[in-house]
């Protein structure tokens, strides 16, 4: 069987805290390894459980979600960060992916989406909630880089949630092929990871 995803739930507020909890505690395949109230907690707790996934609300007193994110990047490298709250603002939404965030999601999913985004950022796949992705492609952006007909191919692959191994099985080539298009593409547009290719593809309409 396949181990269950560990995840920390972590939100000021108690009661949606617990509520988000048990929500997940009910779905097949995960498992909560602990709440938080605040980012230092959150960080102590990701250090003592090492969960896969940390759902995170943005605003909170003392370090914010941001710095929550940045701080478990770095010492829990394996945890994948996913946003989770009410606040649908192009800067939060900015300073999250900045911080390692793979994620950003509303809090009006229902349980069964949740855990499927939960399983899917286990999975590494990037995640942002369509009326946010909306808003950031509203925003101005430069003018696309100049990229070639496969790495384009590749882009609005990858953009969609396909996995390198994925790619490589349409494309009938091997996935460290997928693997160096992904770094060229990243390297050529100036981007960190595939959840800012995602949001590079949505604003210059290439999906």
């Amino acid at each position: 069987m396949t181990a269950a995803v560990r995840v920390l739930v972590v939100d000021d507020q108690e009661l949606v805290r617990e509520g988000i909890a048990s929500l997940l505690g009910l779905q097949p395949g995960i498992a909560v390894v602990g709440t938080a109230p605040d980012g230092d907690r959150a960080v102590e707790l990701a250090v003592e459980h090492r969960p896969d996934v940390a759902l995170v609300d943005v605003r909170m007193p003392g370090p914010d979600g941001i710095a929550t994110a940045a701080a478990l990047a770095a010492r829990v490298p394996g945890c994948r960060v996913v946003m989770l709250t009410t606040f649908d603002d192009r800067a939060y939404v900015a300073g999250a992916l900045r911080a390692g965030a793979v994620g950003y999601l509303l809090k009006n999913l229902p349980a069964a989406e949740l855990a499927r985004a939960v399983r899917l950022a286990h999975a590494g796949v990037a995640q942002l909630d369509a009326g946010v992705l909306a808003g950031l492609a509203e925003a101005p952006t430069a003018a696309p880089a100049e990229l070639t007909g496969r790495e384009r191919e590749v882009l609005r692959m990858v953009s969609s949630g396909a996995t390198n191994r994925e790619i490589a099985a349409r494309l009938y080539v091997s996935e460290g092929t997928v693997k160096n298009h992904v770094s060229r593409i990243l390297d050529r547009l100036g981007l960190r990871d595939r959840t800012q290719a995602a949001l590079y593809a949505r604003d210059h309409g290439l999906l």
